[in-house]
C-alpha cells in the first residue's frame, strides 16, 4: 500500500513539472511572436534617449548633433504624426513683423508651427536638443515644422547653434525701416513702464553732439548689415529669406508669395485670405470656416507711437543710411528706407 502511494505521489510531481514546461514554452513563443510582428518597436531605445554626447559612437564633447539631412533620425514617431526639428525658422526682427508672418503662415495646412517663443538658441539652450524638439508640433509627412523667436537674429551665438542643429534650415528674416522699428520698439517698452525716459534722451550718448547711443538695443537692432554679417558665417544667402515689413502690410499675399516658394510650399495663402482692417492699420485674416470672427493680432499690436521730434528722427535717419546702404547690398534687395 505504501509503495502505491509513493508510485501516485510520484506521477503527481511528473505532471506538474510537465506543465511547468509547457507554460514557459507558451510564454516564449508569445515574446517571439511580440518581437518578430515588431511590437518591441514601441519600447523606446536607450540610445534615443541619452543625449547627444552619451550615445554609443559619439563623443561627450559633440556639440552639434546630427544632421537630419543626412540620415539620422531625429524625429520622436507615433501614429499621429512625429515632433521634427524646425526646418525653417522666423529668426527676426522683433518689431518688424513676425507675429503677423507665422499668423499668416499657420493658415497653410503644410505648416505647423510654436505658437510660443520657444528662445532656445538664445536662453535655454543647455536644457538640449531633445527638450528643444518635444517642444514642436506634431508633423505628418509632407509637413514642415516652424517655429519663431525674433532676437535669435542678433544674438551672437545663435548662428552657431542652428547650424550645429542642421546646416540645411531655412531662415527667415522679416525687417522694417529700422527708424519705425525702434520707435516701435520704445513704444512696446513704454506700455509696460509708463516711466521710461524720453525717446531721444535714450537715443543719445550726447543730445549736443549728436552721437547715437548703439548699447541701448532699440538702436543696435536695426543695424542689420552687422548682425548679418555674424550670420553669412555658417550660411550661405541661399538659405536665407528677408522678408519686407512694410509689404507685409501693403500687399500681404505677395510677400507669402515669396515665403512659401521659399519654403517649398504649394501658394494655398493667397489675396482671398486677407482684408485690411483700417481701425489697426494692417491685415487680418478673413473669418476661417467654423469661426465667428476673422483672426486680427491682439491689442499688444499696432500701437499708437508716441510723437518723437523731427530732427531727433533725421538724426537717426542718417546714423542708420550707411548701414542700410551695406545691408541692401549684402541682400541684392532695396527696401526702400531713404
Amino acid at each position: 500500500m505504501g509503495c502505491w502511494a509513493a508510485g501516485s505521489s510520484l506521477g503527481h510531481l511528473k505532471a506538474q513539472c510537465r506543465l511547468c514546461v509547457c507554460f514557459t514554452m507558451l510564454l516564449l513563443l508569445t515574446y517571439l511572436f511580440y518581437c518578430l510582428t515588431g511590437c518591441c518597436d514601441l519600447a523606446p531605445s536607450l540610445s534615443s534617449s541619452l543625449p547627444p554626447g552619451d550615445r554609443p559612437g559619439l563623443p561627450r564633447n559633440l556639440t552639434a548633433s546630427p544632421d537630419p539631412a543626412e540620415g539620422t533620425d531625429l524625429s520622436v514617431l507615433n501614429s499621429f504624426g512625429s515632433k521634427e526639428f524646425p526646418q525653417a525658422i522666423i529668426i527676426g526682427v522683433k518689431k518688424g513683423g513676425t507675429r503677423a508672418l507665422l499668423e499668416f503662415l499657420r493658415v497653410h495646412p503644410d505648416v505647423r508651427a510654436v505658437g510660443a517663443e520657444p528662445h532656445f538658441f538664445d536662453r535655454f539652450y543647455e536644457k538640449g536638443l531633445e527638450w528643444y524638439r518635444n517642444l514642436m508640433p506634431r508633423t505628418l509627412e509632407g509637413q514642415i515644422t516652424m517655429e519663431k523667436t525674433p532676437s535669435y537674429f542678433v544674438t551672437r551665438e545663435a548662428p552657431g547653434r542652428v547650424f550645429a542643429m542642421s546646416r540645411h534650415t531655412k531662415l527667415i528674416v522679416v525687417v522694417r525701416d529700422p527708424v519705425t522699428r525702434a520707435v516701435s520698439d520704445y513704444t512696446q517698452t513704454l506700455s509696460k513702464n509708463p516711466g521710461l525716459p524720453s525717446f531721444q534722451s535714450l537715443v543719445f550718448k550726447n543730445s549736443t553732439m549728436g552721437l547715437i547711443d548703439t548699447s541701448w538695443s532699440a538702436v543696435r537692432i536695426g543695424i542689420y548689415a552687422k548682425h548679418l554679417e555674424n550670420w553669412l558665417r555658417y550660411f550661405p544667402l541661399s538659405r536665407l529669406l528677408f522678408v519686407s515689413g512694410e509689404r507685409l502690410v501693403t500687399d500681404p499675399a505677395g510677400e507669402m508669395g515669396r515665403v512659401q516658394d521659399f519654403l517649398g510650399l504649394k501658394r494655398v495663402v493667397t489675396n482671398k485670405h486677407f482684408y485690411f482692417n483700417q481701425t489697426k492699420g494692417f491685415p487680418c485674416l478673413k473669418k476661417p470656416e467654423g469661426s465667428s470672427r476673422p483672426r486680427c493680432l491682439g491689442k499688444s499690436k499696432g500701437r499708437a507711437h508716441p510723437q518723437i521730434p523731427s530732427e531727433v528722427l533725421l538724426r537717426l535717419r542718417d546714423f542708420y543710411r550707411p548701414f542700410n546702404l551695406k545691408f541692401y547690398q549684402m541682400t541684392g534687395q532695396d527696401f526702400g528706407w531713404e
